[in-house]
């Protein structure tokens, strides 16, 4: 899959601090590092039925010193009380496949005992001794201890497996892998790259022991400083069926995060809930599998402590949450392949993970201003006005957008010589004027143009680059063009076709990134124009519950065929891969830090792309639930992600329009995107108090925008969020647990949105210690507690936590302007007077910066009523640029006189109210080390 990724951007991968936990998705990696599955040949079973699942047996088990659990003896009366008598919350379900009744259910050797409502805890469900895999001895291998798992009893499942072999490992002293696999069968595996070598730990260092049951096989995991049970999978039967991999475990805690890309609160619902990991083209809603695929959880524990789990398998996935708490993987292919991150607090759980699937890359810097699009942009005329009409209004926009509108019939890599015929002129005005300029390209390339007229297909066909059906034709779906076929991007050479299609076009249209849509991938026909093949593939003999009741629902079918696989393990990862040759493909082409947005993802995309939340509705719920789905990225490694500001389906609202600009202001990834058939909603359109509070929020952004480069530095350096759940900075604070209306710009920016309609006032939380308003500096004295707080339209609150200092730059309506302009600091004082913040800067634009050095970093520091820089890296970026002012919250008294590098300042005020200190007129070079004094 695109093996020359890793060689063409080797510069901007990192070498990771964990590197024996380091995981490059078999995306980018040789391809021989990567094993088929054996296309399975099963009978055709019902699917879906309501999930449910059990824990019981958890409390009785005794653990030996030496770490493996006494055998249990075998049950010999699966209607045994004892063994069927459990609470209702404590069942696992053995009837996920479809309803049984009493004979059925016994039949697979399960307890039948129903309850008064159908919905919640299953009535079928696997008693506490249910027959299953015998582990052997564990044997010492170079990476850990393996073992053989052998079953005498089959499992209902069709095509069961008999035999397992485990593998465990201690990747570092955080992270435990273990591994499942078929011994007699190679099956499909998302595979580590080869060469990475294991890094032994102390046994003294390793933050978690592991004990073994081995009859029936089952594992515990604890954190050794305090005992707790992080994993329990003795609660419920492993099972391992050609198509039906399912691993059962207790839960440390009820509060958990991840398992994305869903419609949901950034705590999940543990009520008998199920989550299916399928791509999906689908509007967000609730209940629904969407555009991405994320098996990740974070867990947060007690006393501030967390830890993570990841599933690494790419194929159909149900999670199924239950109150006890527990949980259930039910995986339908590949391998069991689960990863355990012990942290301790979150923020390190998020490293770890980050060290298995990638850092995230480092973006653009133009790429943190304002976008704006819409599916409508008929013309070059339209498109020019548009912009010129944000300029004249004076609100900062850096990018503009043309979606499919763009395009002849429909086609990608060519622009309408109508509608379009001065495109390439018009990307030029973009740059002479500082814009930067991105279009659409869809995957999907249309088939039926005479031959010789479509260069991207004809070329397509000679160089074997597409998806094939299972006879080995071309695949032909249908997309906007009408029937097309679909990149293989697994195949290498698929990405040197798309990489000469990129540089071709962008030899006419020299577009600044690329907007990767419908990379489910999306059709609108069920498989293919000719259907799918009746197989085990397209109707395994379990299917998650997901939209369209099928697999190949509103995609491709199951046994099309890849370069690596089929269609049926590789689907979930097919926006990944595409991000992976679109990414490589801009670095080689233009020779810059590349710009590219997804809407599919698979862990390892934060790598390689952006990503936005897809078609959201212009309403009051979904501004709501922005905020959990921007943050769940966060915790999956995609820090540069955003919601369609305004809405993109349905007509927005003046009032609803100003808080979405407001929140989006703060999104990581800020855009502006509409649907053709809706009302306008540039913010130009709205009327002056409207345009005054977007325009106030534009630039409240723009001026933060050396923060926030900041932060994404730092994320891609060492993973740490960008937008950050209150939870990950403040994690022994129960009341942070679950709060999803506000977040923060790192750690030191609390974002308080306003997201009911009418509201004028808002219920803001803020945990201990001093805050202050970043519009005047008012201090707020936080016991841990909520504030009610004025909210009137204009007002969107941001709060600085005391000991920090934001850098900040005058704004101005592009980035390439507001780059020039002078710098400002916001010290924030700590109630014993002392703050510090940094600074990340390059030239915005260079491949690999952080990686060779080649970027300025400014240490700030405040103390004893002063403030000093410490520039500990400079390359020249920061030359002729300067500090013009400061203001600084949290300054007692009235200072008698301010010194700029020893000299009188006379430009400063200060406000007795809110004890806030400014200073301005000063120009004090960046690049230099500066000290601004007060006395008092």
């Amino acid at each position: 899959m695109c093996p020359l990724c890793d060689r063409t951007v080797a510069g901007l991968l990192l070498v990771f601090a964990l590197s024996t936990c380091f995981y490059i998705n078999h995306l980018c990696v040789n391809q021989t590092s990567l094993v088929r599955s054996d296309d399975a040949k099963l009978n055709k079973t019902k699917a879906h039925d309501r999930p449910a699942i059990n824990t019981a047996h958890l409390q009785n088990i005794t653990v030996e010193t030496q770490g493996v659990l006494p055998e249990r003896p075998k049950p010999t009366d699966m209607s045994r009380g004892d063994t069927c008598t459990m609470a209702p919350e404590s069942r696992f379900d053995c009837a996920r496949d479809r309803l049984l009744s009493r004979r059925e259910c016994a039949e697979r050797g399960c307890c039948y005992d129903p309850l008064p409502s159908s919905a919640g805890p299953p009535w079928c469900f696997y008693p506490s001794l249910y027959p299953g895999y015998k582990m052997g001895a564990l044997i010492p291998t170079p990476r850990g201890e393996e073992a053989s798992l052998t079953r005498s009893i089959p499992s209902h499942l069709p095509r069961d497996i008999p035999s397992l072999h485990l593998e465990v490992s201690e990747e570092t002293a955080a992270c435990f892998r273990l591994t499942l696999k078929d011994p007699s069968s190679r099956r499909y595996e998302v595979k580590l790259p080869a060469g990475v070598p294991s890094r032994k730990t102390a046994e003294k260092d390793v933050l978690y022991s592991t004990e073994y049951q081995s009859d029936p096989f089952g594992f515990i995991m604890r954190r050794k400083s305090n005992g707790r049970v992080i994993m329990n999978t003795t609660v419920a039967p492993l099972l391992f069926a050609d198509q039906y991999l399912q691993l059962s475990t207790a839960l440390a805690s009820p509060h958990v995060s991840g398992l994305g890309e869903h419609y949901t609160s950034l705590l999940l619902d543990l009520n008998w809930t199920s989550l299916t990991l399928w791509n999906r083209d689908m509007a967000p809603h609730a209940d629904a599998n969407l555009y991405g695929s994320h098996p990740f959880y974070i867990v947060q524990e007690q006393d501030g402590l967390a830890h993570g789990v990841f599933l690494l398998n790419s194929n159909a996935i149900e999670v199924v949450l239950q109150p006890t708490p527990a949980l259930t993987w039910v995986a339908i292919g590949g391998i069991l392949d689960l990863y355990v991150f012990m942290g301790p607090d979150p923020q390190s759980v998020l490293r770890q993970y980050l060290g298995v699937i990638g850092y995230p890359m480092m973006p653009p810097y133009w790429s943190l201003g304002f976008h704006l699009c819409r599916w409508g942009y008929t013309t070059t005329i339209t498109t020019r006005r548009v912009a010129r009409r944000m300029h004249n209004a004076t609100f900062p926009m850096d990018v503009q957008w043309n979606d499919l509108d763009y395009a002849s019939k429909d086609r990608v890599f060519t622009f309408d010589p109508w509608r379009f015929g001065d495109l390439p002129e018009m990307v030029e005005e973009f740059h002479k004027s500082g814009l930067k300029y991105i279009l659409i390209l869809d995957p999907g390339i249309s088939s039926t143009s005479p031959p010789g007229t479509y260069s991207p297909f004809d070329d397509g066909l000679k160089r074997d680059v597409f998806i094939k059906n299972a006879t080995g034709d071309i695949l032909i779906g249908k997309v906007w063009p009408g029937p097309t076929a679909f990149p293989d991007f697994t195949n290498p050479e698929t990405c040197r076709w798309w990489e000469d299609c990129i540089r071709d076009f962008h030899s006419k249209v020299p577009v600044d990134g690329l907007w990767i849509d419908m990379n489910e991938p999306a059709s609108f026909v069920q498989g293919s124009l000719e259907g799918c093949p009746d197989g085990d593939l397209e109707n395994p003999p379990y299917t998650p519950r997901l939209v369209g009741g099928k697999l190949n629902s509103g995609t491709l079918c199951m046994s099309a065929q890849q370069k690596l696989s089929t269609h049926y393990n590789l689907h979930n990862m097919y926006g990944l891969t595409e991000a992976c040759a679109t990414h490589r493909a801009l670095v080689k082409v233009r020779g810059k830090r590349p710009f590219v947005l997804s809407r599919s993802s698979f862990p390892g995309i934060g790598r390689f792309s952006a990503v936005w939340t897809g078609d959201v509705r212009s309403d009051w719920e979904q501004l709501r639930y922005s905020i959990p789905a921007v943050l769940r990225f966060g915790l999956f490694g995609v820090p540069l992600v955003g919601a369609d500001i305004c809405g993109f389906g349905g007509n927005t609202n003046e009032e609803l329009c100003v808080r979405w600009m407001q929140l989006g202001a703060f999104y990581p990834f800020m855009r502006n995107h509409n649907d053709k058939s809706n009302a306008p909603q540039e913010p130009y359109v709205f009327g002056q108090k409207a345009q005054a509070a977007m325009r106030s929020a534009l630039n409240l952004r723009y001026s933060l925008l050396p923060f926030l480069y900041t932060l994404f530095h730092h994320a891609h350096t060492s993973a740490a969020t960008v937008a950050r759940p209150l939870f990950m900075e403040f994690p022994s604070d129960d009341n942070c647990r679950a709060i999803d209306r506000q977040f923060l710009w790192g750690s030191s920016l609390l974002i308080s949105p306003v997201l009911e309609r009418g509201a004028v006032e808002l219920a803001a939380y803020l945990p201990s210690g001093t805050w202050y308003s970043l519009h005047n500096g008012q201090p707020f004295y936080s016991k841990g507690q909520y504030l009610l707080l004025p909210a009137p339209l204009d007002t969107i609150h941001a709060h600085v936590r005391e000991g920090h200092i934001i850098p900040q730059q005058e704004p101005a309506l592009t980035t390439t302007a507001s780059r020039r302009k002078p710098f400002f600091l916001t010290v924030a004082l700590s109630t014993g007077g002392w703050a510090h913040g940094d600074l990340f800067w390059d030239d915005g634009d260079t491949l690999n910066t952080s990686e060779v050095g080649n970027y300025c970093y400014v240490i700030f520091t405040a103390g004893q009523s002063q403030v000093v820089s410490d520039p500990t890296r400079l390359n020249g970026d920061l030359d002729g640029l300067v500090l013009g002012g400061l203001q600084v919250f949290g300054v007692p008294l009235p200072p008698s006189y301010v010194l700029a590098n020893g000299e009188g300042v006379r430009d400063f005020t200060y406000r007795s109210d809110t004890k806030l200190l400014t200073v301005t007129n000063i120009a004090l070079p960046m690049s230099e080390v500066f000290t601004v004094q007060w006395a008092l």
